[in-house]
């Protein structure tokens, strides 16, 4: 397995086909499910059958972006994933920021340093002109993690999502940070 790159507290692997276990375990939890479907699980057979052949595909696709476990350095205790990838139907040059994580890892920054580590990786590595991120607007701590990571709020809209989740009629919020206000932040 391929690691992308390693912060103090993280590393960032390719997903395996092994990790599935992992990703059920994460998508079990409903408290982490909360944001996304309102608590429910994903089911077992979606994971196996369309999420980890598709964190595998991207990883043949292109090694700068894709879905990665991630881990801690010392251990190798799974924490969660983080993903920067272009949405379906964006160009190339604006992937997206995501993350989710163990509840035992929040509240600790690791999703904030993480994110810094992916925007870092996009800006230096790949002619990545802008980054996104977005969450339903009443995740307060997912913004946080955004807004430490050096994005700013660009915009609300409301999203359709599958499973009516609480507080989506509160609307959702998308972040970026350019390449332009990165570079400027690192003079």
């Amino acid at each position: 397995m391929k690691v992308l790159l390693q912060t103090p507290r993280l590393v960032l692997r390719e997903f395996t086909e092994s990790d599935a276990g992992l990703l059920i375990g994460l998508d079990s939890d409903p408290a982490v499910m909360r944001f996304i479907s309102n608590g429910l699980p994903t089911p077992r057979a979606e994971i196996l059958a369309d999420y980890i052949p598709a964190y595998l595909a991207y990883h043949q696709r292109t090694p700068n972006f894709g879905f990665w476990v991630a881990q801690r350095p010392d251990s190798g205790e799974f924490l969660g994933w983080f993903h920067l990838r272009p949405e379906h139907g964006a160009p190339a040059t604006e992937p997206e920021l995501g993350y989710r994580l163990r509840q035992a890892c929040w509240g600790r920054g690791l999703a904030t340093e993480g994110s810094i580590a992916l925007i870092n990786h996009a800006f230096a590595n790949t002619p990545a002109t802008r980054v996104t991120a977005s969450t339903m607007a009443i995740h307060s701590a997912s913004r946080r993690v955004m807004e430490k990571s050096g994005m700013r709020l660009v915009r609300e809209f409301t999203a359709e999502w599958q499973v009516p989740i609480d507080g989506d009629e509160f609307g959702d919020v998308e972040y970026e940070v350019t390449r332009a206000s990165w570079l400027a932040s690192r003079a």
